[in-house]
């Protein structure tokens, strides 16, 4: 049965989210608070596009996997049009690290490992284009969602519709049959719909870090540094994470990852030419940023009041309102530092496309949406917080001078025994490592290749050498937490 879905957000989540339920015959209007992207090339869309209400716009991304087949086995002239846009593919074997080239042997399913990179710009400027072609699809910009339409029925709260302002112009009403929020973290519908009585409960912890990005672009003639070698493009020094994104038409960019507690070393990369210093002391680095090598496009900028964030729609079997779906960071939202949410947002959205297509009952809709988003996405969350956890407890042993090896109580070191000899594992043979990229990249639940009696066996191994050798794997090469605050010092005072 043909519905008139309002779609609030034209995001990543909200796009797809479009994309899915108009294979299913729906006439679908999408509601964006900001302007339309420019007609012009991805540049102009990365550095003249204001998203106010995308807050990780100019963050970089990472687009896995799980993501990028779906996309390929459903929109293949989207992807053409990606790569035409100057996206790039980085295949399994090009993330294979040198030491384990020589035992590689591809397999069948390596070909479902890929990453597609570009610039959340890029991305998302290319995929609006592609749904505005879609007749069905109708996207209406600088159109500011204030409130829901409802009816309210034996303390039943269903949603009718919209109030929608056109360019901070008169409120008017619209009609529509489902309403999905892909408004993202700030979404206003959890307050707006606990004020009608409805109970949305929520799980939430802190990760305790920001991050702050810089672009760069590589000058004429230059190519991209190895970032499989011994100086990998990503690593964790304890003290502070980083890694380097390859983005489209030659640009990248770099994050620096520090606890909330490191405060000289936060107010250090806020200034630019720090920022450049600091990674010239890291080797995993120094190659990208070298003079020569690239030149910076913007500035470092931040991001932080990172949390997981789990919001549970339904109780004891009962919506908390009828005809609303929420949809990625509205609803499930990790630690974006591991790159997961646009992946888990599409996903997501076509979980919806398929519980709105298989039930006509609002209640049943809900109820199985939500199954599939607890079945789904469940597992995705819990591996992101105990990696959160476990950041900051090692960010903790290196401010305090602590032995990383060490946890207390037995569960604790076993966890971190486990997730030692893994990361050790995962560099010395290509069956830890394969398993390894399978989870990243969210073809199996995270930790399934576990299972395989084989890989045990091997984890056991490296377990048995203990955690101190073991959880240096973890660590890159670079400057200690002292020398590092020592070099910022020096170049301040300068």
């Amino acid at each position: 049965m043909k519905k008139n879905i309002g779609i609030v957000g034209a995001g990543i989540c909200g796009l797809s989210s479009a994309l899915a339920l108009s294979k299913h015959d729906n006439s679908i209007t999408i509601y964006e608070r900001d302007s339309a992207p420019p007609a012009g090339s991805p540049d102009e869309a990365f550095f003249d596009w204001s998203r106010r209400g995308a807050a990780q716009f100019r963050h970089p991304h990472a687009f896995l996997g799980v993501m990028c087949n779906l996309l390929q086995e459903n929109y293949p002239e989207l992807v053409q049009k990606l790569w035409e846009a100057g996206a790039r593919k980085i295949s399994f074997e090009e993330m294979v690290p040198d030491e384990l080239k020589k035992a590689y042997v591809p397999q069948p399913d390596d070909k479902q490992m890929w990453l597609l990179m570009c610039r959340r710009a890029t991305m998302e400027s290319v995929l609006r284009k592609y749904v505005e072609e879609i007749p069905s699809i109708t996207i209406l910009s600088k159109h500011e969602v204030v409130a829901p339409e409802f009816e309210l029925r034996d303390s039943i709260i269903s949603l009718q519709g919209l109030q929608v302002r056109e360019n901070r112009g008169p409120i008017s009403s619209v009609s529509h049959d489902l309403i999905v929020d892909a408004s993202g973290r700030n979404s206003k519908f959890p307050k707006w719909l606990g004020d009608l009585g409805a109970t949305i409960s929520e799980e939430r912890e802190d990760a305790e870090i920001v991050y702050y990005t810089k672009h760069y672009q590589l000058k004429n003639g230059q190519n991209e540094p190895d970032r499989t070698g011994k100086n990998r493009g990503a690593g964790d020094l304890g003290y502070i994470k980083y890694g380097v994104f390859p983005g489209d038409n030659g640009h990248f960019a770099i994050i620096l990852c520090l606890p909330n507690h490191e405060t000289e070393l936060r107010n250090a990369v806020k200034e630019p030419a720090l920022f450049d210093k600091i990674c010239e002391a890291i080797p995993g680095l120094e190659p990208w940023v070298k003079p020569g090598k690239s030149k910076a496009t913007t500035n470092s900028f931040g991001f932080g009041k990172i949390n997981a964030v789990w919001r549970n729609f339904v109780k004891n079997d009962r919506p908390a309102a009828l005809n609303y779906f929420a949809v990625g960071d509205a609803a499930v939202r990790t630690n974006p530092l591991y790159g997961r949410g646009c992946s888990t947002g599409i996903v997501h959205a076509h979980l919806l496309a398929k519980a709105v297509a298989e039930n006509n009952s609002p209640i049943e809709r809900a109820l199985i949406f939500e199954q599939l988003t607890e079945k789904e996405l469940r597992p995705i969350y819990q591996a992101s917080l105990q990696e959160d956890r476990l950041g900051k407890k090692r960010a903790k042993a290196s401010l305090e001078g602590a032995k990383l090896e060490s946890s207390k109580g037995l569960k604790q070191w076993l966890r971190a025994s486990v997730g030692d000899a893994i990361a050790s594992s995962s560099r010395e043979n290509i069956d830890v490592f394969r398993g390894v990229m399978k989870s990243f990249n969210l073809l199996e639940k995270p930790g399934d290749f576990l299972k395989d009696g084989k890989i045990r066996r091997i984890i056991l191994r490296y377990m048995l050498r203990g955690r101190k050798q073991n959880s240096l794997a973890r660590y890159q090469r670079g400057p200690s937490r002292l020398e590092m605050i020592e070099l910022v010092r020096r170049k301040d005072a300068a």
